[in-house]
């Protein structure tokens, strides 16, 4: 498992990731929470390119993933 980032904001129904590096996953890739709760999949991949964003959609209300640290499987 790998560590994706911190969600700091909602935007149109996605959890938006700050990455810790340049390392992220790639599109499509399933997203967990610590609980390893599956919370959605990689949709975008924007920012700047040493530190990028991450969006994640799924089915659970995003403004709950507000703060929590995500891991891509």
């Amino acid at each position: 498992m790998k560590r994706v980032g911190t969600v700091v904001r909602v935007a149109q129904g996605l959890a938006i990731a700050r990455t810790d590096d340049e390392d992220h996953p790639r599109m499509g890739e399933t997203v967990v929470d610590e609980s390893l709760d599956e919370v959605g999949r990689v949709v975008d991949v924007f920012g700047p390119v040493s530190r990028p964003y991450v969006a994640v959609s799924g089915d659970a209300d995003p403004a709950l993933l507000l703060g929590q640290t995500l891991y891509a499987r």
